[in-house]
């Protein structure tokens, strides 16, 4: 009678056992899990209005504006992005507003070897002391290498022609462009002699205007 006694509270213990194990496995299980990829895709920081300058001997070279700036630091290769889009304004030695870049997005990333910018969506590059404007949808600079250059379908508009291909590279002012694959392209053959080719409006300040002094009797 003990021996059966013994034995049926040994199978007691452990029944009870097995239960409190199950709840605890089923308790683990439902605890949910962080998504490591999840927290990779959400910025670690945000900065509203941003401004960035890079200034090279005491002078200006780059302006960057962008309405929202995102980083992300936790990606594989860590980069800023800006959702709102960007503009960037390169001024040249004389500090005269020479290059500007517009685009609807735009990220930046920097490893070991290289800072590469992309820039996407209605992508527009002006010239301003050569009057040339260039359209296109990406955009890549190279700031170490101070290039330019797409793989996508370029425009290419001067005062003396109009240009269209695909792919481009040119030096990170829009000097010298360059379009790869050109189609459909023309030229102006002849113009007035008499005729104002193009100003430069974003550096134009008007004549100067003649002092006259003024005595006071």
């Amino acid at each position: 009678m003990g021996e059966n006694s013994l034995y049926r509270g040994i199978i007691k213990v452990v029944a009870i056992t097995f239960v409190i194990a199950t709840l605890l496995f089923s308790c683990k299980d439902d605890i949910p899990k962080a998504d490591v990829t999840l927290v990779e895709e959400l910025p670690s920081q945000t900065v509203e209005q941003m401004k960035l300058i890079q200034f090279s001997r005491g002078e200006v070279d780059y302006i960057v504006d962008a309405p929202l700036m995102e980083r992300y630091t936790q990606a594989e290769i860590p980069y800023d992005a800006f959702p709102q889009g960007i503009v960037l304004r390169g001024y040249n030695a004389e500090r005269l507003l020479e290059t500007k870049i517009r685009a609807d997005y735009a990220k930046h990333a920097t490893n070991e070897n290289q800072e590469i910018w992309e820039a996407t969506g209605n992508v527009v590059i002006n010239n301003y002391i050569k009057g040339e404007k260039m359209e296109t949808d990406t955009l890549f600079w190279n700031r170490l290498t101070q290039r330019i250059y797409t793989h996508s379908l370029v425009k290419l508009t001067t005062p003396d022609m109009f240009m269209q291909g695909y792919g481009m590279e040119s030096d990170d002012m829009a000097r010298n462009a360059v379009i790869n694959n050109p189609f459909d392209s023309y030229a102006i053959v002849s113009r007035d002699s008499t005729e104002i080719s193009y100003i430069d409006t974003a550096n134009f300040i008007g004549p100067r205007l003649k002092v006259y002094e003024i005595n006071n009797k």
